[in-house]
């Protein structure tokens, strides 16, 4: 099914993206499994470092409601395993920010898409595995979505690590905003960087 009626596309789409290859390892998105997945994102999401973040730490029926929003909505956002090398080790969730209520905080241009990450086990974290990936999801989603003009991201300005991996990954800082609980650095990965801006 193509992007042509407008319509976020299906989840089941992205289970058929092609791996990336990285200097990691092999990685690819996996479309997330309801019961399967949840106790290991249940884990990931009472880590205090990414509760500090998510916010979703607590009971498995909390961030199985937070998957059901997505798994059970109109596919517009689609909640994702990373794994690297057959591990999973990240959560990713691939979204339509043009659909999304982030639209009404940027200037949103048809078809961007957006993303949100945690690495779930600490002993993946700190060694550069941030950039790698988000670069490689990047560029998945700009080859496989043409009609995407960008990938957007809106990482919390106080998570310095999370902001420095997506400038090194390609990113541009597009400025600051104010979301409902954060204050956001707009991070912008453009298919064609506008004239005069450097990738």
């Amino acid at each position: 099914m193509g992007e042509g009626d407008g319509a976020p596309r299906p989840p089941h789409d992205i289970a058929h993206w092609a791996p990336a290859v990285t200097p990691a390892g092999v990685f690819r998105l996996v479309p997330v499994r309801r019961e399967a997945d949840l106790p290991l994102l249940t884990a990931w999401m009472n880590d205090p470092v990414v509760d500090a973040f998510w916010e979703l730490a607590g009971p498995a029926a909390r961030t199985a409601a937070h998957l059901a929003a997505q798994l059970d909505g109109d596919g517009g956002s689609v909640p994702c395993l990373g794994v690297l090398d057959g591990v999973p080790m990240s959560y990713w969730e691939i979204y339509r920010a043009d659909l999304d209520p982030l639209a009404a905080h940027y200037p949103a241009l048809p078809h961007d898409t957006g993303l949100h990450l945690l690495i779930g086990p600490a002993n993946h974290r700190g060694r550069g595995l941030g950039t790698l990936l988000l670069r490689a999801t990047a560029g998945l989603v700009l080859r496989h979505r043409p009609r995407c003009p960008r990938v957007v991201a809106e990482p919390d300005v106080r998570n310095a690590p999370s902001v420095a991996a997506f400038r090194a990954a390609g990113f541009r800082a597009a400025g600051e905003i104010a979301l409902p609980g954060k204050r956001a650095a707009l991070m912008l990965r453009e298919r064609r960087p506008p004239a005069g801006v450097r990738p």
